[in-house]
C-alpha cells in the first residue's frame, strides 16, 4: 500500500493510525468563498445597469465575440452538478468513464468543423429553438416544443441544488440531519437568483468568465495535487483490484458501460453542444456564424476535460476510500446496503464509523482530508462558482423557454400579446419560480441511479424529439408540422427510464436508462419519417439551410 500524506488534519490515512478531526472549514476558508459570492452579486447589480431591452436580456444582443463564447459556454456547462455526477462515474466505473469525456470533446470538435444544427440555428436570427420551430412549422409545434422543452428542463436540472448542497455538507463536514440540507439549498438559490435575475444573460455571461477562470485554476491545481499524492500506478492498481479489466475497458459491460452505452454517450454529446438549449443559446450570442465555429471548436477542449478532470477526481477518491482503515465499501443488494466485494458497484461508504454516505459525496469528503487550509477554501469558492455558473443558465434559459416559447405565442394566438417589457418582467418572475420548483424537488426526490444517469434520461424527454425535428426543419424539404409534432410528442416516453416510473409501471427487471433513450431516439426519428411523409405540409420546402 503507497504512502499517503495529507495535508490537512487528517481524518484517516493509509499509513497512520485514525486521527479525529474537525472538518469545518477554517475561517480563511469561509472568507476566501464569502469574498467570491459577494463579488459575484455585485456583478448582478452591475449588470442590471447596462442590460437594454428582451434581445439583451436573453442573448446579450447577439454580440460576443469569440473569446467570451468560449469562456461564457465552458464555465456554464462545467458546473458543481458536472463534476459531482462525473467523479461519480469515475468513482463506480474507474477509468473506463474517460471515454464520455472522449467523445463529447470530438462530437464537440465536428459541430465546430461542420456547423452542424448551430450555424443555420444562428443564422435564423432566432433567440430560442423553439423560436425556429415557429419559423418552420408553425406556432402551435412551437408551443408543444417550448411545453416539453420546459418539462424536461425542469427534470433535469431537478437535482442541481441537492447535488451542491450534498457537496458543502460532506466538504465541511455538517451534520445533514434536520433541515441543514434544505437551509443550504435556501441560501444557495437566493445568491444565484438575485443577479440572475437583475442582470439575464450579461450578467449570466460576466460571471461564467470569472467562475470559469477560477474554476479552470481550481480544478487544475486539485487534480495536480492528488495525482502527486497518489501516483498513477496506485491509481491504476486500484481499480484493477476492484473492478478488473471493466474498470479500464468501457467496451465491457460489467462497470455499467458496454457497447451499446457508449453509443448513448455519443448521442448525449451531439446533445451537450448543439441541442441543448443552455449550450445552444450561446451560439446564439454570437456576433456572426464564423464566432459560432470558432466557438465550438475551442469549446471542444472544454468538452474534453470538463468530463475527465471530475472522473480523474472520483478515481482519487475511491483510491482514497481502499485505503483508509476502518472504511467500509457497501453495495445495494435487495434494497439493503451490504459489505462490497471485487466488481460490485459501489453505491454507498462509511468511514470509521461514522454515518453512511452515498457514493456522489465521496470526492467532496475526500478534499478537507487533501487540501491545505485556503487552498481548501479556493477550492471550494471554485465549486461554488461551478454550481452557479450552471444554475444562473438554467434559470435563464428556462424561464425564457417558457415565456418566450409557451406563454407569449399563446398570448399572441388570443390576441392578446404580451409587450417587450410584458415579456421581460414575466421571465424574472418565472426564474423565481423555476428555482422554488428546483429546490423543491431536491427536497423531496432521492435519484435510484447515478446522477449523469438521470440527467440523461430526464433530458432525452426534449431532446430525443428536439434531434428529429431540428435534424429534419433544418436539412429536409419535406419535414412537415405533423412530424414534428408526433417526433416531440414520441420523445415523452423516455420518462420511462426513471427509476420510480419503472417500479410505478411494476417493472421486474430495471430497463438501463440508456436502452430506454435510444430506444425513444429512434421511435422519434421514425414518427418525423412516417408523420411527413403521410401527412406532408401543403408548401413544401423552406428549410433554413
Amino acid at each position: 500500500m503507497n504512502t499517503c500524506t495529507c495535508f490537512r488534519r487528517p481524518r484517516v490515512c493509509a499509513t497512520t493510525e485514525h486521527v479525529a478531526a474537525d472538518l469545518s472549514l477554517t475561517g480563511i476558508d469561509l472568507a476566501i468563498i464569502a469574498c467570491y459570492l459577494a463579488g459575484s452579486v455585485v456583478i448582478g447589480l452591475w449588470a442590471n445597469r447596462v442590460t437594454t431591452g428582451l434581445r439583451g436580456y436573453l442573448v446579450a444582443g447577439h454580440s460576443l465575440g469569440t473569446a467570451l463564447s468560449v469562456a461564457t459556454m465552458t464555465g456554464s456547462e462545467l458546473g458543481l452538478i458536472t463534476v459531482m455526477y462525473q467523479a461519480q462515474k469515475g468513482f463506480t466505473g474507474g477509468f473506463a468513464a474517460l471515454h464520455i469525456g472522449v467523445i463529447a470533446g470530438l462530437v464537440a470538435l465536428f459541430v465546430g468543423l461542420t456547423g452542424l444544427i448551430v450555424v443555420p440555428l444562428r443564422r435564423a436570427g432566432v433567440m430560442t429553438i423553439p423560436e425556429f420551430y415557429e419559423q418552420r412549422f408553425g406556432r402551435k409545434t412551437r408551443v408543444l416544443g417550448g411545453t416539453l422543452l420546459a418539462v424536461g428542463g425542469l427534470l433535469n436540472m431537478g437535482l442541481f441544488l441537492r447535488i451542491g448542497s450534498q457537496f458543502i455538507v460532506a466538504v465541511s463536514g455538517l451534520d445533514p440531519s434536520g433541515g441543514t440540507l434544505p437551509a443550504i439549498m435556501t441560501g444557495l438559490l437566493v445568491l444565484v437568483l438575485i443577479y440572475t435575475v437583475l442582470g439575464g444573460m450579461v450578467s449570466v455571461v460576466l460571471t461564467d468568465y470569472i467562475q470559469f477562470v477560477v474554476l479552470s485554476a481550481g480544478l487544475l491545481l486539485t487534480v495536480f495535487l492528488l495525482l502527486q499524492q497518489f501516483g498513477l500506478d496506485t491509481l491504476f492498481a486500484t481499480v484493477d483490484h476492484h473492478l478488473g479489466p471493466a474498470g479500464l475497458d468501457p467496451t465491457i459491460g460489467e462497470a455499467g458501460f458496454g457497447p451499446g452505452y457508449i453509443s448513448w454517450m455519443a448521442v448525449l454529446g451531439l446533445v451537450s453542444v448543439a441541442i441543448w438549449p443552455t449550450a445552444v443559446t450561446r451560439a446564439l450570442c454570437a456576433r456572426d456564424e464564423q464566432v459560432v465555429k470558432n466557438q465550438y471548436i475551442l469549446s471542444s477542449i472544454g468538452f474534453l476535460v470538463r468530463f475527465m478532470l471530475p472522473c480523474l477526481l472520483g478515481i482519487c477518491a475511491f483510491t482514497w476510500l481502499s485505503q483508509a482503515p476502518d472504511t467500509t465499501l457497501l453495495t445495494s443488494s435487495g434494497g439493503e446496503l451490504v459489505p462490497a466485494s471485487s466488481g460490485e458497484v459501489v453505491t454507498h461508504f462509511q468511514v470509521a464509523g461514522g454515518r453512511i454516505q452515498e457514493n456522489i459525496e465521496a470526492f467532496p469528503a475526500m478534499l478537507p482530508e487533501v487540501l491545505p487550509v485556503g487552498l481548501l477554501g479556493i477550492v471550494c469558492a471554485a465549486m461554488l462558482a461551478a454550481l452557479m455558473s450552471t444554475h444562473d443558465s438554467y434559470l435563464l434559459c428556462w424561464a425564457s423557454v417558457i415565456a418566450h416559447d409557451v406563454i407569449a405565442p399563446v398570448r399572441a394566438s388570443r390576441g392578446r400579446p404580451l409587450s417587450e417589457p410584458g415579456q421581460l418582467l414575466l421571465t424574472r418572475v418565472l426564474i423565481v419560480a423555476v428555482g422554488l420548483w428546483v429546490l423543491i424537488w431536491g427536497v423531496f426526490y432521492s435519484p435510484s441511479q447515478d446522477v449523469w444517469d438521470y440527467i440523461g434520461i430526464t433530458g432525452a424527454v426534449y431532446f430525443t424529439g428536439a434531434i428529429a425535428v431540428l435534424l429534419g426543419g433544418l436539412y429536409w424539404s419535406r419535414a412537415s408540422a405533423t412530424g414534428a409534432v408526433l417526433a416531440l410528442l414520441a420523445g415523452l416516453s423516455a420518462i420511462v427510464g426513471l427509476g420510480p416510473v419503472q417500479r410505478a409501471l411494476g417493472f421486474v427487471e430495471p430497463i438501463p436508462s440508456w436502452q430506454v433513450g435510444l430506444i425513444t431516439l429512434g421511435i422519434s426519428a421514425v414518427a418525423m419519417a412516417a408523420g411527413s411523409l403521410l401527412f406532408p405540409d401543403k408548401n413544401v420546402g423552406g428549410t433554413t439551410k
